[in-house]
Protein backbone atom coordinates (compact mmCIF):
# COMPACT_ATOMS: atom_id res chain seq x y z
CA UNK A 1 0.00 0.00 0.00
CA UNK A 2 1.73 3.25 -1.06
CA UNK A 3 0.71 7.09 0.34
CA UNK A 4 -0.82 9.04 -1.78
CA UNK A 5 -2.29 12.41 -0.60
CA UNK A 6 -2.10 13.92 2.65
CA UNK A 7 -5.14 15.68 3.93
CA UNK A 8 -5.20 18.43 6.86
CA UNK A 9 -7.79 19.78 9.23
CA UNK A 10 -7.54 23.24 9.18
CA UNK A 11 -8.57 24.56 12.55
CA UNK A 12 -5.61 23.34 15.44
CA UNK A 13 -3.79 22.40 12.52
CA UNK A 14 -2.92 25.37 10.08
CA UNK A 15 -4.12 28.40 11.82
CA UNK A 16 -4.43 28.65 15.88
CA UNK A 17 -7.71 30.85 16.01
CA UNK A 18 -9.54 28.99 18.70
CA UNK A 19 -10.02 32.27 21.06
CA UNK A 20 -11.41 34.18 18.14
CA UNK A 21 -14.21 31.46 17.84
CA UNK A 22 -14.96 31.54 21.61
CA UNK A 23 -15.11 35.50 21.57
CA UNK A 24 -17.75 34.81 18.16
CA UNK A 25 -19.63 32.64 19.97
CA UNK A 26 -20.32 34.50 22.73
CA UNK A 27 -21.05 37.06 20.68
CA UNK A 28 -23.55 35.47 19.09
CA UNK A 29 -24.89 33.69 22.42
CA UNK A 30 -24.96 37.25 23.95
CA UNK A 31 -27.19 38.67 20.70
CA UNK A 32 -29.72 35.68 21.62
CA UNK A 33 -30.45 36.54 25.01
CA UNK A 34 -28.40 33.80 26.54
CA UNK A 35 -25.46 33.55 28.68
CA UNK A 36 -21.98 32.95 27.43
CA UNK A 37 -19.89 29.40 27.02
CA UNK A 38 -19.39 27.90 30.59
CA UNK A 39 -15.81 26.45 30.79
CA UNK A 40 -16.80 22.79 31.30
CA UNK A 41 -18.75 23.37 27.97
CA UNK A 42 -15.78 24.77 25.74
CA UNK A 43 -14.06 21.10 27.34
CA UNK A 44 -16.98 18.83 26.93
CA UNK A 45 -17.26 20.33 22.75
CA UNK A 46 -13.20 20.94 21.97
CA UNK A 47 -12.98 19.31 18.42
CA UNK A 48 -16.13 19.58 17.02
CA UNK A 49 -17.24 21.41 14.66
CA UNK A 50 -18.67 24.78 14.95
CA UNK A 51 -22.00 23.84 13.65
CA UNK A 52 -22.17 21.23 16.22
CA UNK A 53 -20.66 23.44 19.04
CA UNK A 54 -23.06 26.28 18.36
CA UNK A 55 -26.05 23.67 18.22
CA UNK A 56 -25.29 22.09 21.44
CA UNK A 57 -24.19 25.26 23.61
CA UNK A 58 -27.84 26.20 22.34
CA UNK A 59 -29.58 22.98 23.21
CA UNK A 60 -28.01 23.19 27.03
CA UNK A 61 -30.14 26.25 27.02
CA UNK A 62 -33.31 25.05 25.96
CA UNK A 63 -33.22 26.82 22.47
CA UNK A 64 -33.58 24.79 19.59
CA UNK A 65 -33.40 26.27 16.06
CA UNK A 66 -34.36 25.14 12.58
CA UNK A 67 -31.04 24.48 9.86
CA UNK A 68 -31.70 27.94 8.17
CA UNK A 69 -31.47 30.36 11.35
CA UNK A 70 -28.43 28.11 12.42
CA UNK A 71 -26.33 28.80 8.63
CA UNK A 72 -27.39 32.48 8.84
CA UNK A 73 -25.62 32.63 12.34
CA UNK A 74 -22.92 30.95 11.37
CA UNK A 75 -22.47 32.96 8.22
CA UNK A 76 -22.77 35.78 10.53
CA UNK A 77 -19.94 34.41 12.90
CA UNK A 78 -18.05 33.79 9.67
CA UNK A 79 -17.86 37.44 8.27
CA UNK A 80 -16.99 38.72 11.75
CA UNK A 81 -14.81 35.93 11.93
CA UNK A 82 -13.29 37.85 8.42
CA UNK A 83 -13.12 40.94 9.97
CA UNK A 84 -11.21 40.02 13.32
CA UNK A 85 -8.63 39.16 10.78
CA UNK A 86 -8.45 42.06 9.50
CA UNK A 87 -6.89 43.27 12.65
CA UNK A 88 -4.05 41.61 13.22
CA UNK A 89 -0.67 42.47 11.90
CA UNK A 90 0.31 38.28 11.33
CA UNK A 91 -2.29 35.45 10.72
CA UNK A 92 -1.66 33.05 13.97
CA UNK A 93 -0.44 30.12 11.83
CA UNK A 94 1.01 27.07 13.33
CA UNK A 95 5.11 27.15 13.37
CA UNK A 96 6.40 24.93 10.49
CA UNK A 97 2.89 24.65 7.71
CA UNK A 98 5.28 26.24 5.19
CA UNK A 99 7.87 23.22 5.54
CA UNK A 100 5.45 20.28 5.87
CA UNK A 101 3.89 21.61 2.75
CA UNK A 102 7.24 21.59 0.79
CA UNK A 103 8.32 18.39 2.30
CA UNK A 104 4.57 16.62 1.29
CA UNK A 105 4.93 18.75 -2.20
CA UNK A 106 8.95 17.17 -2.48
CA UNK A 107 7.57 13.49 -1.81
CA UNK A 108 4.90 14.20 -5.11
CA UNK A 109 2.02 13.73 -2.67
CA UNK A 110 -1.31 15.18 -3.07
CA UNK A 111 -2.70 17.82 -0.71
CA UNK A 112 -6.08 18.65 0.57
CA UNK A 113 -8.25 20.09 3.38
CA UNK A 114 -11.11 18.70 5.39
CA UNK A 115 -12.72 20.93 7.93
CA UNK A 116 -15.99 21.68 9.29
CA UNK A 117 -15.21 25.57 9.49
CA UNK A 118 -17.50 27.41 6.22
CA UNK A 119 -15.47 27.97 3.50
CA UNK A 120 -15.38 31.67 3.47
CA UNK A 121 -13.33 31.63 6.35
CA UNK A 122 -11.17 28.53 5.27
CA UNK A 123 -10.82 30.41 1.89
CA UNK A 124 -9.73 33.58 3.16
CA UNK A 125 -6.99 32.34 5.60
CA UNK A 126 -5.33 30.38 2.80
CA UNK A 127 -5.59 33.46 0.40
CA UNK A 128 -4.11 35.75 2.72
CA UNK A 129 -1.57 32.89 3.93
CA UNK A 130 -0.49 32.87 0.25
CA UNK A 131 -1.54 28.76 0.71
CA UNK A 132 -4.55 28.87 -1.29
CA UNK A 133 -2.79 27.20 -4.44
CA UNK A 134 -1.26 23.98 -2.85
CA UNK A 135 -4.85 22.56 -1.71
CA UNK A 136 -6.70 21.70 -4.82
CA UNK A 137 -9.04 19.66 -2.84
CA UNK A 138 -11.36 21.63 -0.22
CA UNK A 139 -13.75 20.49 1.75
CA UNK A 140 -15.97 22.54 4.20
CA UNK A 141 -18.52 23.09 6.21
CA UNK A 142 -20.90 24.13 3.12
CA UNK A 143 -19.86 20.43 1.68
CA UNK A 144 -21.58 17.98 4.05
CA UNK A 145 -24.42 17.34 6.48
CA UNK A 146 -22.50 15.11 8.96
CA UNK A 147 -19.51 16.48 10.54
CA UNK A 148 -16.43 14.78 12.39
CA UNK A 149 -16.40 11.97 14.09
CA UNK A 150 -18.67 11.30 11.02
CA UNK A 151 -16.07 10.22 8.22
CA UNK A 152 -18.27 11.81 5.60
CA UNK A 153 -15.98 14.67 4.78
CA UNK A 154 -12.63 12.79 4.49
CA UNK A 155 -14.87 10.50 2.17
CA UNK A 156 -16.30 13.13 -0.15
CA UNK A 157 -11.92 14.73 -0.09
CA UNK A 158 -10.88 11.33 -1.78
CA UNK A 159 -13.96 11.38 -4.26
CA UNK A 160 -12.95 15.39 -5.52
CA UNK A 161 -9.11 13.96 -5.49
CA UNK A 162 -10.64 11.94 -8.16
CA UNK A 163 -12.14 14.03 -9.69
CA UNK A 164 -8.90 16.48 -9.93
CA UNK A 165 -6.53 13.84 -10.08
CA UNK A 166 -8.44 11.04 -12.40
CA UNK A 167 -5.35 9.16 -12.89
CA UNK A 168 -4.43 9.03 -8.95
CA UNK A 169 -7.16 6.43 -8.57
CA UNK A 170 -7.05 7.21 -5.13
CA UNK A 171 -8.31 5.13 -2.01
CA UNK A 172 -9.47 6.26 1.55
CA UNK A 173 -6.56 4.01 2.94
CA UNK A 174 -4.13 5.79 0.80
CA UNK A 175 -4.20 8.93 2.68
CA UNK A 176 -2.74 10.07 5.38
CA UNK A 177 -4.77 12.81 8.00
CA UNK A 178 -3.18 15.27 9.69
CA UNK A 179 -5.70 16.06 12.86
CA UNK A 180 -5.79 17.75 16.22
CA UNK A 181 -8.16 16.23 18.34
CA UNK A 182 -9.50 13.35 19.17
CA UNK A 183 -12.74 13.61 17.17
CA UNK A 184 -10.92 14.89 14.06
CA UNK A 185 -8.94 11.32 14.68
CA UNK A 186 -11.83 9.40 15.15
CA UNK A 187 -13.50 10.71 11.75
CA UNK A 188 -10.27 9.88 9.67
CA UNK A 189 -9.98 6.39 11.40
CA UNK A 190 -13.60 6.06 10.35
CA UNK A 191 -12.46 6.46 6.74
CA UNK A 192 -10.12 4.26 6.63
CA UNK A 193 -7.49 6.53 6.61
CA UNK A 194 -3.58 6.45 9.20
CA UNK A 195 -3.68 9.84 11.15
CA UNK A 196 -0.62 12.04 12.03
CA UNK A 197 -2.00 13.49 15.92
CA UNK A 198 -0.14 16.95 16.35
CA UNK A 199 0.00 18.19 20.24
CA UNK A 200 -1.36 21.82 19.26
CA UNK A 201 -4.90 21.27 21.36
CA UNK A 202 -4.29 18.16 23.43
CA UNK A 203 -1.34 16.54 25.15
CA UNK A 204 0.72 14.15 23.17
CA UNK A 205 0.08 11.22 25.59
CA UNK A 206 -3.84 11.61 24.54
CA UNK A 207 -3.33 12.18 21.29
CA UNK A 208 -0.76 8.82 20.77
CA UNK A 209 -3.08 6.35 22.14
CA UNK A 210 -5.41 7.46 19.00
CA UNK A 211 -3.35 7.84 16.35
CA UNK A 212 -0.98 5.90 14.09
CA UNK A 213 1.86 8.99 14.59
CA UNK A 214 1.60 11.37 16.94
CA UNK A 215 4.26 14.64 16.73
CA UNK A 216 4.30 17.84 19.21
CA UNK A 217 4.79 20.22 16.73
CA UNK A 218 4.29 20.00 12.59
CA UNK A 219 7.97 19.91 12.04
CA UNK A 220 8.58 17.24 13.69
CA UNK A 221 6.46 15.02 11.13
CA UNK A 222 8.79 12.94 9.25
CA UNK A 223 7.66 11.73 6.33
CA UNK A 224 9.90 9.55 5.08
CA UNK A 225 9.03 7.71 8.10
CA UNK A 226 5.82 7.71 7.76
CA UNK A 227 5.84 6.46 3.60
CA UNK A 228 8.54 3.52 5.33
CA UNK A 229 5.28 1.93 7.99
CA UNK A 230 2.43 2.58 5.86
CA UNK A 231 1.49 -0.45 5.37
CA UNK A 232 -1.46 -2.52 6.89
CA UNK A 233 -0.81 -5.87 8.87
CA UNK A 234 -4.06 -8.09 8.96
CA UNK A 235 -6.21 -5.34 8.30
CA UNK A 236 -5.06 -3.57 11.04
CA UNK A 237 -3.09 -0.20 10.52
CA UNK A 238 0.52 -0.43 12.58
CA UNK A 239 0.70 2.50 15.53
CA UNK A 240 3.54 4.13 15.47
CA UNK A 241 4.90 7.43 16.25
CA UNK A 242 7.14 10.49 14.61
Amino acid sequence: MSLKAVLFDFNGVIIKDRPIHIQLIDEILLGENLQIQRVQERQAFLGFGYRAYLQNLLKNRGRVVTEVYMTQLLTRKAQGYILELEKLEKLPLYPGIEDVIFQIRDHDLKLGLVSDTLSLEVETVLTSAKLAEYFPVIVSGDDINSHKPNPEGYLLAVERMNQVYPELNLQPHECLVIEHTPVGIQAAKKAQMQVVGVANTYPFHMLQRQANWTIDYLIDLDLQQVQEVFLKKDGQFIVSEC
